[in-house]
């Protein structure tokens, strides 16, 4: 029988892990057996920090939406409180987003949300209706579905609150929506 000899496929594992080690320091880049411990450590790193760093933004964000929020007096946990009571759905990148850029507009949820505590009735934006009621008059004007998006569709069927719309395809939206 033939001796089988295995020198080739060790020499590739070895070769593909120090590849790996590339830039690691002292001999974990340079020795097999240190380097793979290395790289066993470094997937568990970087599978944690990949948790941690949705946990980092997340802080980020709070602490800029609560910078914004002292600015215009109010504290953070009452202005998510109002924004909650509102019923407006923004998340806190946004917020934080709109903190930095757009101070006008903050201090407007700032205001919605003082509003909702205080318990006075939301009024509805202007702006927001005025954009969408042409969109509606014209494709009921047209009647013609088909040449719509599926994005468009679902608006118009969440609009007209037809019940499965999120899970329907697009000539099951058409044919809701023609009825």
């Amino acid at each position: 029988m033939a001796r089988v000899k295995n020198g080739a496929v060790t020499k590739a594992r070895h070769k593909k892990v120090l590849k790996q080690a590339k830039g690691y320091f002292g001999s974990k880049h340079r020795l097999y057996k240190t380097a793979k411990e290395q790289l066993m450590h470094s997937g568990q790193y970087a599978f944690r920090d990949r948790k941690q760093k949705k946990r980092d933004f997340r802080k980020l964000w709070i602490t800029r939406i609560n910078a914004a929020c002292r600015e215009n007096d109010m504290s953070y946990s009452r202005f998510i409180e109002g924004l909650n009571k509102a019923g407006v759905e923004i998340n806190r990148k946004m917020l934080s987003e709109l903190a930095i850029a757009d101070k006008e507009a903050f201090a407007k949820l700032v205001t919605v949300a003082k509003d909702a505590l205080n318990g006075k009735p939301i009024k509805e934006a202007k702006v927001e209706s005025k954009k969408e009621e042409p969109v509606v008059k014209e494709a009921e004007k047209a009647k013609d579905y088909s040449k719509m998006t599926v994005a468009e569709l679902k608006e118009l069927a969440k609009e007209r609150k037809i019940e499965g719309y999120t899970s329907m395809k697009k000539a099951e939206l058409v044919e809701a929506l023609s009825k």
